[in-house]
């Protein structure tokens, strides 16, 4: 359990300011572009760190145990984060209107990579310390 909590911990760091950094600075004019009026004035923090939380779990929970090398959490976590993007980025772009395609495409990429890195640092810190 000691061993699953600093992997968790770890992601869910590394995961926020990943993201905190996508959405706050790097991509943000891109999502207000593409979006407009799709998108709050505020996130509802308390549901974006849900998905934060529950997430990294899926990433502790599936991910790192079946991790044997570095480059094993980079390409697992990069596939989880793929599927658990798609499920959200091809729901949105089968069932909104207006909703765009280069949103699915540009998430999409960026859900794999982030998860991808989420894993692979969450790998690392986890066997340091285990």
């Amino acid at each position: 359990m000691k061993t699953w909590l600093i992997g968790f911990g770890a992601g869910l760091f590394v995961l926020a300011v990943l993201d905190a950094l996508w959405l706050g600075v790097i991509a943000r004019e891109f999502y207000k572009d593409k979006l407009g009026s799709l998108l709050r004035d505020q996130p509802i923090w308390s549901i974006a760190a849900l998905f934060y939380l529950v997430h990294v779990v899926g990433v502790a929970t599936f991910v790192l145990p079946q991790a044997t090398s570095w480059s094993g959490a980079l390409l697992l976590g990069g596939l989880f984060g793929f599927c658990a993007y798609a499920a959200y980025d091809l729901t949105n772009h089968a069932t909104l209107k207006g909703w765009p395609p280069i949103v699915t495409v540009v998430d999409l990429t960026w859900g794999t990579f982030a998860t991808a890195l989420t894993a692979l640092a969450a790998w690392a810190v986890q066997r340091h310390f285990a």
